[in-house]
């Protein structure tokens, strides 16, 4: 008798001391997107730790959960999901595993039937007939503000870009600037110090190279593919360089054909001349670009 009374308490007190695990779906079967409620309850925990899917992926797939709230004390568990499933057809929410203690146990799987409950050919009608609003000038104004003033803002950046292109080569091909940049090339041709180590043909290729370039983009005449003779004969017939200043291109250049074909051997002194000739040519035609301005009344 005393063995009897013993394995009967000794039941008891494991069904006493055991965690209880339940599951409970509110409804078996749902309309498109509406909202169910899956819930979970642990009882006699005891303060042990419960693992389970991390929150809002306790459900497969097909289940959009909406809200998952955990609460846990020193004796209960509770999860309750919310959630919508927006496919018609049925669906299962399998077992699913909870750890309670390091061991492992599982909920009663449930199936859920989602039916669509809107009826082919039900016609839908709008609480209130739709109001016909006239708008004035004010409301288009504040509907599409943003789009003017974006286009608006494009435009006057298109234009300051514009003018800013303009000026940068305007200041490129200036007198001033054109004339300072002619000076330089000459200094660096005299550091070569093809003058003083007799080189008569390097400097002249150069000389000239540098003078034609000067008088197309300062006096706007083709030198750069003009021949020396043809040269002559427009600066004499433009009128634009002074005749001072064609008497020096015109010595200059023709004393450089003679060079380049091996007909005269100038000496340093002559070189020395042509150079510092060439330097006043480019200092003195802002004078001629002034007289011609003058001229034309421009």
């Amino acid at each position: 008798m005393k063995k009897i009374f013993f394995i009967i308490f000794s039941v008891l007190s494991l069904w006493a001391t055991s965690q209880t695990l339940g599951s409970k779906l509110d409804k078996s079967t749902l309309a498109l997107g509406e909202v169910g409620v899956f819930r979970v309850n642990i009882s006699n925990l005891n303060g042990k730790d419960v693992v389970s899917a991390p929150k809002n992926e306790l459900l497969p797939f097909h289940f959009e959960e909406i809200k998952d709230s955990i609460s846990k004390q020193q004796d209960i568990y509770d999860r309750t999901i919310e959630f919508q499933v927006f496919e018609e057809g049925k669906f299962t929410i399998p077992a699913l595993d909870f750890t309670i203690g390091g061991q492992v146990f599982h909920t009663i799987p449930y199936e859920v039937d989602v039916v669509n409950t809107a009826q082919k050919g039900d016609q839908i009608n709008d609480i209130m007939k739709n109001k016909e609003v006239k708008l004035d000038v004010q409301d288009y104004w504040q509907l599409y503000k943003w789009y003017i003033l974006g286009v608006l803002i494009l435009l006057a950046l298109i234009f300051i870009i514009y003018q800013l292109v303009r000026y940068a080569k305007r200041r490129k091909t200036s007198p001033v600037i054109m004339t300072n940049q002619t000076l330089k090339d000459l200094e660096n041709l005299k550091k070569k110090k093809f003058i003083e180590n007799g080189d008569y043909r390097s400097f002249y290729v150069e000389l000239i190279d540098i003078s034609r370039n000067f008088i197309t983009k300062q006096y706007k005449i083709p030198a750069d593919v003009l021949l020396t003779d043809d040269l002559i004969d427009v600066m004499k017939v433009n009128n634009t360089i002074s005749p001072e200043n064609e008497k020096i291109v015109e010595n200059i250049f023709l004393r450089g054909d003679l060079v380049k074909f091996a007909k005269t051997f100038p000496d340093q002194s002559v070189m020395e001349n042509d150079f510092n000739d060439m330097k006043t040519f480019v200092k003195r035609s802002s004078k001629d670009l002034e007289a011609e301005q003058l001229r034309t009344g421009v």
